[in-house]
């Protein structure tokens, strides 16, 4: 399969601009100009964006990538909608100067805390319907 320069190079700018995007959700959940709803909504969008835990596991053939290439993508595109241009722009040119993505330990304990709640939700809902 030969691969065209022009599509490899749109490729890598819009999984650049999904990065971008990414750190400026999260940037706009802690704005205080951004409403609550949409804060939670982008800040469940950033979360399972960044989480190593995915809806669908990576090692299930092809439908293990959808998620990762349709339903993030999605979520993002929704979440840039919700919010106000003045924030995004704000967010925008904040993320694309920053060099590193955000490294907020309490951030990841909320997420581990989430998917260990639903899993344990799941198992005593499991355990309810056998006995």
């Amino acid at each position: 399969m030969i691969q065209s320069p022009d599509l490899v190079g749109r490729l890598k700018r819009r999984a650049r601009a999904i990065r971008r995007d990414t750190f400026a959700l999260y940037l706009a959940c802690r704005d205080p100009r951004t409403p609550w709803y949409v804060k939670l909504f982008a800040g469940g969008v950033v979360a399972y964006a960044l989480s190593p835990i995915d809806l669908i596991p990576d090692v299930i053939p092809v439908v293990g990538y959808l998620d990762d290439l349709i339903l993030v993508p999605f979520g993002i595109a929704l979440a840039v909608k919700m919010i106000p241009d003045a924030v995004l722009s704000d967010c925008r040119a904040r993320a694309q100067s920053a060099s590193e993505r955000p490294t907020d330990r309490r951030a990841a304990a909320v997420i581990v805390a989430i998917w260990i709640a639903a899993a344990a939700l799941l198992i005593w809902l499991a355990y309810k319907a056998v006995g």
